[in-house]
């Protein structure tokens, strides 16, 4: 029998190549054979096949427009894989986009991860480029490699355009919020908000303020999981397509350093991510996520360090909706190489990156600074600590949260009557009745939105003004949930109150006439109601936490966790050893 050069049993440099995870016939060679065999049937040659080979989890799908520019990029970074000299071969994978998501795409945020991961580990690969963009696609990505554990390297779709309305620009998703807030108000008519609607979205791509989707994106390139400069380039820009090119490249050099993520994904960059996060401002989504991401190697992001790292960590970027500006003006004031150029004295420069370099190298490399307005020096912050504070309190033993660099200052230190909501449901028909009994001074409460109660943690966090109220001006009040809100969102507005009310946390026997006391300054959440009140009311009306009898609804909730573990399934984090 005779062989040419390039044999089955040649090892591409670099990596296993096709012989990577044979299927198990009872016959390795014949398995190799077997395998090749089928994919000459889509015309490889044998000099293709014996390169490094660098899969793609390609996320497009009609459903989901934050992804609409993956044709472009899959063929940029196809383009970069084949320049530096290896096979790239694209998979689908399950793509989920926030606002077509039933019940909430928080719920399939895990199911994406498990699927990108088996894909991983099922398919021959030697390095892996992971396109995605839209809010919970990110993280899903970076969990499911993070298990995988080959080398692999993010690469985001980017943000959209922003567009006008009556000459003032406007963007996705802040500005929804804001416009809809005025139509509730009866400030504006039918007419102009369908005008409006066709405005906020100028394009394919992922917000453009500082939501979840941006905040992950400068999330992954801090970690060191994305490409300096990876982060900010707009979805339908050159920029965005030269970054894929070097993407591709990247996962071929990667072959080579056999960097996992792993040695990226440390306590060094875990820390150094959640500066970042805190310095944008970011979406408290953000938490959650990076809180998986670690998870998934067994570290641990504890609320209690996040809060002192927010009390020195200043914010500095001036995006809404914490400030003014979009993702366009952020890349064009140069992105997250700029920023971290102003948190260097906070930062370990010494955590590795997927370049291979540490980011005190890729700093250097980024160049020096020049004069603009959305990156602020450290010296003169647009607000002097973190974004996120971490409450406590008889309310949250385990910890809430609230986004304080978009609150209202005036209710940061706010004692009221609880207005309770038991669900979405309850939420939903009482909100804007007339006869509800609610004054602007009151604390809106909705329960059962938490990992387990909804299911899924939906963004319902962001209870609307009641409509008697917003229509006599009012435009903020202090709002407390188990759930999340959406990155886009502002207002003063506690978040992921640990435990839940589905599994019986205080949240769960809070009544409408209750008095609470939200305290930020001192990180504080209390409801002023005795212990032994407290103790009446759990044993008159006890809970019992949600079950399903079958599907994904019975994983989800038989092995979600809490919050403050990242809402990923208990079995798929490390054991503790």
């Amino acid at each position: 029998m005779s062989h040419d050069s390039d044999s089955q049993d040649t090892k591409p440099p670099g990596g296993d190549g096709l012989s990577k995870g044979l299927t198990n016939y009872g016959d390795t060679d014949f398995s190799l054979f077997l395998r090749k065999a089928f994919i000459k049937g889509a015309g490889f040659t044998d000099d293709a096949l014996a390169r490094p080979v660098i899969g793609i989890a390609n996320t497009a799908s009609g459903f989901n427009p934050c992804h609409g520019n993956a044709p472009q990029l899959l063929e940029a970074v196809r383009r970069g894989v084949m320049l530096a000299g290896g096979l790239p071969i694209d998979f689908p994978t399950i793509s989920v986009h926030e606002s077509f998501a039933h019940p909430t795409s928080m719920f399939l945020r895990n199911l994406m991860a498990i699927d990108t991961e088996e894909m991983i580990r099922a398919q021959p690969m030697d390095a892996v480029v992971l396109i995605g963009g839209c809010d919970k696609t990110v993280p899903a990505q970076l969990m499911g490699a993070a298990s995988a554990g080959i080398p692999a390297v993010q690469l985001v779709t980017g943000s959209m355009l922003t567009g006008s309305h009556d000459g003032v620009r406007v963007g996705a998703c802040t500005d929804c919020r804001r416009y809809w807030a005025r139509y509730r108000a009866d400030e504006i008519d039918d007419a102009e908000i369908a005008r409006v609607n066709d405005q906020l979205v100028a394009s394919v791509g992922t917000c453009s303020v500082m939501g979840t989707a941006s905040t992950m994106a400068c999330v992954a390139e801090a970690l060191g999981m994305a490409r300096p400069g990876s982060a900010s380039p707009p979805a339908v820009t050159a920029d965005r397509i030269r970054v894929a090119e070097r993407t591709g490249a990247a996962a071929v050099a990667l072959t080579k350093s056999r960097i996992t993520p792993a040695g990226v994904i440390t306590a060094k960059s875990v820390e150094n991510a959640l500066r970042v996060l805190l310095a944008i401002g970011g979406s408290t989504n953000g938490i959650i996520h990076l809180t998986a991401i670690a998870g998934r190697l067994g570290i641990p992001v504890d609320l209690a360090h996040l809060d002192r790292l927010g009390r020195e960590t200043p914010v500095l970027v001036d995006l809404k909706p914490s400030g003014q500006f979009y993702m366009e003006d952020f890349h064009k004031a140069g992105g997250v190489p700029a920023l971290l150029r102003e948190l260097k004295p906070l930062l370990n420069l010494d955590a590795v990156t997927v370049t291979g370099r540490t980011l005190g190298e890729e700093i250097e490399a980024s160049g020096a600074g020049f004069p603009q307005e959305v990156i602020r020096p450290l010296a003169k912050p647009i607000f002097a600590q973190g974004g996120i504070a971490v409450l406590r309190g008889n309310l949250a033993p385990g910890g809430a949260i609230i986004k304080q660099s978009a609150a209202d200052p005036r209710l940061m230190q706010h004692e009221g009557r609880a207005v309770v909501f038991e669900d979405a449901g309850d939420l939903a028909q009482r909100i804007d009745r007339d006869d509800l009994d609610v004054n602007a001074n009151d604390i809106l409460v909705l329960k059962h939105i938490g990992p387990k109660g909804a299911p899924g943690m939906p963004e319902a966090g962001y209870l609307p003004i009641p409509k008697k109220l917003a229509r006599v001006g009012v435009k903020d009040m202090v709002r407390i949930s188990d759930g999340r809100m959406s990155g886009t969102a502002a207002g003063t507005i506690v978040l992921h109150v640990t435990p839940e009310a589905a599994l019986g946390g205080p949240l769960a026997w809070v009544r409408t006439g209750d008095r609470i006391r939200l305290d930020v300054a001192g990180r504080s959440l209390t409801l002023l109601v005795d212990e032994a009140e407290l103790a009446r009311r759990r044993a008159a009306d006890p809970v019992t936490p949600p079950a399903a009898e079958r599907g994904y609804l019975k994983l989800f909730l038989d092995s979600v966790t809490q919050a403050d573990e990242g809402v990923d399934f208990d079995f798929l984090r490390p054991p503790k050893r």
